[in-house]
């Protein structure tokens, strides 16, 4: 993984006016917030599905990793890399505890 890390005790969730949406036509979910919507693949489906806004993202990983029995390096990874990505957006805010917030990585 490269750039910013998420601290594990942080705990993401969906700000007001972002939620996720069965788009019925298409057959496909989407995160919509105002005036902007993305599509999303069953991973980001799966990993937004997750937040709730009391879970720290530590929990999300692990919940992740015993679903899909999957390792938890690679899960951290996924996870880590598509919420900073939606974190640099304004479509998921993070809750840390302060000081506990993101971390430039040493590589």
């Amino acid at each position: 993984m490269t750039g910013r890390a998420i601290s594990g005790a942080c705990v993401p969730y969906l700000p007001r006016g972002v939620r996720l949406h069965d788009d019925r036509v298409r057959g496909i979910r989407v995160l919509l917030a105002p005036e902007r919507a993305v599509q999303l693949d069953a991973v980001g489906d799966a990993i937004l599905s997750e937040l709730d806004g009391k879970r720290s993202l530590a929990e999300v990983v692990l919940n992740l990793c015993t679903r899909y029995d999957a390792p938890a390096e690679q899960i951290e990874g996924d996870v880590q890399d598509f919420i900073r990505g939606l974190v640099d957006r304004r479509m998921v805010f993070l809750a840390c505890a302060e000081g506990d917030g993101t971390q430039e990585d040493a590589a």
